[in-house]
């Protein structure tokens, strides 16, 4: 039986080019900062965000948490937003690892303003910790895309403050394709960002942390602590070079996937779906079925249970037309 995975851009496949460009990659020991093909995906994605340096991570969690480290000190406050990765689904590193506290902001949009961050900075008084840092996302993790005014106004609002801001930008090019711009529109509005190249990209794993050259050589040092120093890695390097190179032009492909799911499942008696958070490749609807999820999978295909009270489609390269068709199908019978 052929599986549809709609769970997350994260199940893809490396495509052939990919695998054999992993088998013959020249390789090098990279603590030592030895591995050619590691120094080459840590240039070309320097040069695609405009920042001086780029550090390759095993995970955007471990980027994001890196970032955090490294740009502030223990007992410092970051200001994020309440339904952003970073406090949802990381575990709580930042408490334990960076030793910091989360300030959140609540929208029902999930965006951060400039009128957010001013609101939220703390004011130099003895009971209250330090702001720190600003957290923002693009795309959000709601499968929408920030307008680059919105970002602009965030981080003319945090260098007001002196506050750094880093980009979750795990979906950055799914971002870019959507507001049609290059990657360097988005990430000149923070000091930090990091881009996943094992979602949407199809490499089988990787993050990278981009920053000036001193942020990148401090967060070196702390992925070393976090166990993240890693040693023949320019094999997994050579397919995220490809993911860069080939696959963020393939992208409107798996955004226009996604509209195309959507209108499809406006269609079934039942379902509620705002097509104008249609952005990218997610598609987020509620549907009152119970067993849906093991209703699917009985027919070869996987899907999350819902998540407050959605249901999440995620369009990728493995998803065609033809499947689309038939979970659409499948849900409707």
């Amino acid at each position: 039986m052929k599986l549809i995975d709609l769970r997350s851009d994260t199940v893809t496949q490396p495509t052939e080019e990919m695998r054999k460009a992993m088998a013959v990659a020249i390789v090098g020991d990279d603590v030592y900062e030895d591995d050619p093909t590691v120094k080459r995906l840590e240039d070309i994605s320097a040069n695609i965000t405009g920042f001086e340096a780029a550090l390759f991570v095993p995970s955007g969690t471990m980027a994001n948490q890196l970032a955090i480290m490294t740009h502030t000190k223990r007992g410092d406050e970051i200001i994020v937003g309440t339904n952003s990765h970073i406090v949802a689904h990381e575990v709580g590193g930042a408490a334990i690892l960076a030793g910091v506290s989360y300030r959140v902001v609540s929208n029902p949009d999930d965006t951060i303003s400039g009128d957010d961050i001013r609101a939220n900075f703390r004011e130099d008084d003895i009971h209250y910790p330090e702001t720190g840092l600003v957290c923002v996302e693009n795309a959000l993790s709601n499968g929408t895309v920030v307008p680059l005014e919105k970002m602009e106004d965030a981080y003319t609002a945090a260098k007001s403050l002196n506050l750094p801001v880093h980009l979750d930008g795990a979906r950055l090019f799914n971002a870019a394709t959507y507001l049609n711009v290059d990657p360097k529109d988005i990430t000149r509005y923070c000091d930090s960002a990091m881009f996943a190249l094992s979602k949407g990209l199809c490499a089988p794993v990787g993050s990278m942390l981009c920053g000036s050259a001193a942020f990148i050589k401090k967060a070196r040092k702390y992925r070393k602590l976090l166990g993240g120093g890693m040693r023949q890695v320019g094999i997994l390097a050579a397919s995220g070079i490809i993911g860069l190179e080939t696959m963020t032009k393939r992208l409107q492909a798996d955004h226009d996937n996604a509209m195309y799911l959507a209108k499809q499942l406006e269609k079934i008696p039942g379902t509620t779906l705002d097509i104008s958070r249609v952005h990218i490749n997610m598609v987020f609807f509620s549907l009152d079925r119970p067993g849906l999820t093991e209703e699917l999978l009985k027919k070869g295909i996987k899907i999350n249970p819902p998540e407050n009270c959605e249901y999440r489609f995620v369009t990728h390269n493995g998803v065609s037309r033809e499947d689309i068709d038939f979970v659409v199908q499948t849900i409707g019978m």
